[in-house]
């Protein structure tokens, strides 16, 4: 006995059998309950989803034995025919080998004709979106005024290339790509029906690489079967896939994590030696960093992928850092095409990662140079605990030397992202024992939440190496903040560049012959 593939042994034969389109199935099985049947479906979605095979189960609905039915018997006559592709009056057309309107024309010359044993004649037309303008024309005017004993069910994985006049023509249903979860769900129940091992790693593998196509995954399935000798084996897939074990993506992550240089590239050495998929390594790479922003900012979510390995590796980088080496992963993923040596881009890629950090904001830089030319004690040393005297409070500073002092401690600590936005915008107005006191902006007061004073707390105790707690009040602060400090500095910086300008000889001649304007606002000093 020939054997038959997975993709076609498996096929729906009814609606209930559908994975993943419950919002199709519901719509169709409601109208064919209440009889309100249009003339013309289509059918939208990538490939493998089931646009044909919901087509077809449509078609054995209306020609049932047993009538309309929300159902159909797959019992029947009609049924049996249509599912082994003898039915007269189911008429299925490849758009994409008949796009001639001679075509077209010759195939809707029998759409005036009764069916020959069926309760409606039905044109299946797949990949529609192929025929060319004649033939949407002319099928346009069928579509108009159909006859009553005839169905269109069209379907295309691109319904932005037909024509508005056909569309509007139509009921349109768009059939989602299946998530990992759904493919898996599937494979595993096939597996147990079929009667062979499987591993649930190794059809998760299978899943993710049919890309939300429930057609591609019984593929890859067939192909694991051959591949493994009757067994379905993470190994055994991912060497078929030619895709990685996941923990290389973890180590590298981890060695990003340490800021490991030479243990970033023993990786990558480790790597090349199985000959990967370079592109495909940066794709695990960014669905592993997208899935430690989610426990980041989120928290475990139901259905994720979460590990052990990738909750501590979270709880490594901070959540700026995430986001940065994502955009980065995201940049080479799109330049690796055009790379000479893919292992070469790769490798860069992680290097980016490693070399660039959020960059700390000039005024910082300026503020520690401002309160080392006054001669003031570091941050860290003025307000940690006299060493002889553990249990002494540390004085209070004056609101005239608390600003220096804040500039300077920004300066050397190492904060990031909204909660450096946060300390920017504050004076230090004093320091009683551990309680430090912070006038914060009225207008950046959307700064003062809870999330940012934790990290601005955390933050400031690592680096003076004890235990503080913040106290944020909005108001007016009485000396300059970090970021009025940085501003002012621009805003020097961008006199002297307009009046470099107005001095400019060549300016001025441009100026005098052709009566010309410099324009202030336009005016940008170099480097910004």
């Amino acid at each position: 006995m020939s054997y038959k593939v997975l993709a076609v042994k498996w096929r729906p034969r009814r609606f209930e059998q559908l994975v993943g389109q419950p919002h199709v199935v519901q719509a169709l099985v409601n109208s064919l309950k209440d009889q309100r049947l249009h003339h013309a479906y289509l059918f939208t979605g990538t490939r493998g989803v089931g646009k044909t095979t919901v087509a077809r189960v449509l078609a054995k609905a209306l020609n049932c034995a047993q009538g309309v039915v929300a159902e159909p018997c797959g019992t029947c006559e009609a049924c049996v025919a249509i599912d082994e592709g003898r039915f007269v009056d189911l008429i299925e057309v490849d758009a994409a080998s008949r796009t001639r309107v001679d075509d077209t024309r010759e195939l809707l010359d029998n759409v005036q004709y009764a069916p020959s044993r069926g309760r409606f004649k039905v044109y299946l037309i797949d990949e529609v979106h192929m025929l060319s303008t004649h033939s949407f024309n002319a099928l346009l005017k069928t579509l108009e005024e159909p006859p009553p004993h005839v169905k269109f069910l069209l379907a295309t994985t691109d319904p932005q290339k037909l024509p508005i006049t056909v569309l509007s023509r139509c009921l349109q249903f768009n059939l989602k790509k299946l998530t990992v979860a759904q493919i898996q769900g599937q494979l595993e129940k096939i597996a147990a029906a079929e009667g062979f091992a499987a591993e649930p790693e190794a059809l998760r593998a299978l899943a993710r690489a049919a890309d939300g196509s429930m057609r591609d995954a019984l593929s890859l399935l067939d192909q694991a079967l051959a591949f493994g000798g009757g067994a379905v084996e993470l190994a055994r897939v991912n060497e078929m896939l030619g895709t990685i074990d996941r923990g290389h993506v973890l180590r590298l992550l981890d060695a990003l994590a340490r800021g490991d240089g030479a243990g970033l590239l023993d990786q990558v050495d480790a790597l090349d030696e199985l000959a990967p998929d370079y592109g495909a390594m940066l794709d695990e790479l960014l669905a592993a960093l997208q899935n430690m922003a989610v426990l980041q900012l989120v928290g475990p979510r139901a259905g994720g992928e979460e590990r052990a390995e990738l909750a501590e590796l979270a709880a490594k980088v901070s959540p700026e850092d995430t986001q940065l080496y994502y955009q980065i992963a995201l940049q080479g993923r799109r330049d690796l095409p055009v790379c000479r040596d893919a292992r070469m881009g790769f490798e860069m890629t992680l290097l980016r990662m490693l070399a660039f950090r959020p960059l700390e904001a000039d005024a910082a830089t300026s503020g520690a140079g401002t309160a080392q030319d006054a001669g003031q004690q570091s941050p860290r040393a003025a307000a940690a605990p006299a060493t002889s005297s553990p249990a002494a409070a540390p004085a209070a500073p004056s609101a005239s030397g608390a600003a220096p002092d804040w500039h300077a401690l920004l300066a050397e600590a190492n904060i990031r992202g909204a909660a450096r936005q946060l300390a920017d915008h504050c004076e230090l107005e004093s320091v009683v024992g551990d309680a430090w006191n912070l006038v914060l902006a009225a207008e950046k007061a959307h700064l003062n939440t809870q999330q940012l004073r934790a990290r601005l707390e955390a933050a400031l105790a690592e680096h003076l190496g004890r235990a503080i707690r913040l106290n944020v009040v909005p108001g007016k602060p009485r000396s300059p903040t970090p970021a009025e400090v940085r501003a002012a500095g621009e805003s020097e910086r961008l006199r002297q560049a307009r009046e470099a300008l107005e001095r400019d000889p060549n300016v001025k001649a441009v100026q005098d012959a052709f009566d010309a304007v410099l324009e202030a606002d336009s005016i940008r000093p170099a480097g910004n």
